[in-house]
């Protein structure tokens, strides 16, 4: 046996603790791209006790929601609410935003960068109607419940420029699930988003764990040596044609007037639609990823108090510092103090 694979090999403890977390990576851990544990169900399983659990904090976190949001999620996977909050607030949290300059993070992706503000403390302080924005009841209540923790997301000003670099097609046009679990990303856009604006869609129903489904992600995982990149890590692609298979609807496209907020599990299969010229829409993203096999809605105490309140900060300064050290490879790079809306 080689050395390199006899130090392989001794990471087996690691591989192992990992099928009780949220790794997706079906090529960064054997046993989870094994053709034959996934023949015999390891994959299939992780889904069901994942989507099980989840639907069981949905259910102790849904008396915070209106009911109205809460029926559209059960049935579609998203809530889609127009005019969140009322026009002046919004008008005076958006101009706050867009016209002041704020340090930014890019990544490129094919001919598409995304931009990136970390909300933090010190941009809490300096909008306070974006602060009042966090401490609302209904994003506080209909974030939890969709993303089936209280735990504080993430939170950025998101700035997404499409058609504008030199590379290949955007990877996000593909129809997509971002992981095996139930997940929330939400958007409450600062900009208006047009039909040929690269807007979301997402496939109605997607993010329910249906016997087709969990057949279908059963053959993909066993198959996954065969299958492209992004796939291999844990997002799996579908095409278009394949939705009928599952007894799915074609996707719904999210051309909204700013003020709209979007919140969806992507599970769901959703994507960037594609469009003939340069687009640039603004958002404010939140995202929750939390480790999917724990029974209880909280307890999570990076997700509380300050601490959540600086987590999107430290986290661009920890994958710096691991980058630098070549512990890790990380494609987000500082772009200096830009203003969100510049192009």
């Amino acid at each position: 046996m080689k050395a390199g694979q006899l130090f392989r090999w001794w990471r087996a403890p690691i591989w192992v603790a990992a099928l009780a977390t949220g790794s997706k990576s079906f090529v960064d851990n054997p046993l989870l791209g094994s053709k034959r544990l996934n023949e015999a169900g390891l994959h299939r399983r992780r889904l069901e006790l994942a989507h099980r659990l989840a639907w069981a904090r949905r259910r102790r976190l849904a008396n915070a929601v209106e009911p109205s949001w809460r029926e559209q999620f059960d049935r579609n996977g998203f809530v889609a609410i127009p005019n969140f909050l009322p026009p002046q607030d919004f008008q005076r949290l958006r101009d706050a935003l867009l016209e002041r300059t704020w340090p930014t993070r890019e990544h490129q992706q094919g001919d598409t960068i995304t931009r990136r503000v970390a909300i933090g403390p010190e941009m809490l302080a300096a909008v306070p109607e974006l602060a009042a924005l966090l401490r609302d009841p209904r994003w506080k209540g209909l974030l939890s419940y969709v993303a089936s923790t209280s735990g504080e997301p993430l939170y950025y000003v998101q700035t997404i420029a499409a058609g504008v670099a030199d590379g290949p097609p955007d990877p996000q046009l593909h129809l997509h699930s971002d992981t095996f679990h139930p997940s929330l990303k939400a958007w409450l856009f600062l900009t208006d988003v047009p039909e040929d604006g690269r807007p979301l869609t997402y496939v109605p129903g997607s993010h329910l764990l249906t016997r087709e489904r969990a057949d279908w992600e059963q053959r993909r995982s066993a198959a996954i040596g065969k299958a492209d990149r992004l796939s291999q890590r844990g997002s799996l692609r579908i095409a278009p044609e394949e939705l009928a298979e599952l007894d799915l609807p074609p996707p719904v496209s999210f051309a909204v007037p700013a003020n709209t907020l979007v919140a969806a599990d992507t599970y769901g299969f959703h994507a960037r639609a594609d469009s003939d010229r340069p687009t640039l829409r603004v958002e404010i993203w939140a995202y929750s990823r939390r480790t999917p096999f724990l029974p209880w809605t909280g307890l999570s105490p990076t997700s509380v108090g300050s601490i959540a309140l600086r987590r999107a900060e430290w986290y661009g300064r920890i994958v710096d510092a691991l980058d630098r050290r070549g512990w890790t490879k990380q494609h987000w790079r500082k772009a200096g103090a830009r203003r969100p809306i510049d192009p």
